[in-house]
C-alpha cells in the first residue's frame, strides 16, 4: 500500500491507527516513508513509535518533496 491516508475528521476515529496496527501484525510492517511537508503524518508516525533513520531532500520520484524513511524503534 502506498500513501495510505486517513481523514482527521473522519466518522470512525482511531481508523488510521487500527489500519497501522493491523498492518504491522498481519503483514509485519515495520518502516514508512512519510512526506516531511507533512506534519500530520510524522507526529502520527512519532506517535505510533516510529523514529527517522533517513531524510531525502527529494521523493522518488525526483519531486521536491523531502522524504522521511522512519522505522518502528
Amino acid at each position: 500500500m502506498a500513501y495510505p491516508v486517513a481523514e482527521p475528521r473522519s466518522p470512525m476515529p482511531g481508523i488510521g491507527r487500527r489500519l497501522l496496527e493491523y498492518g504491522v501484525e498481519h503483514y509485519g510492517i515495520r518502516e514508512v516513508t512519510v512526506n516531511e511537508q507533512n506534519p500530520q503524518a510524522v507526529g502520527f508516525y512519532e506517535h505510533m513509535g516510529f523514529v527517522t533513520y533517513k531524510r531525502t531532500d527529494r521523493d522518488e520520484q525526483g519531486g521536491p518533496y523531502p522524504l522521511l524513511y522512519m522505522r518502528r524503534a
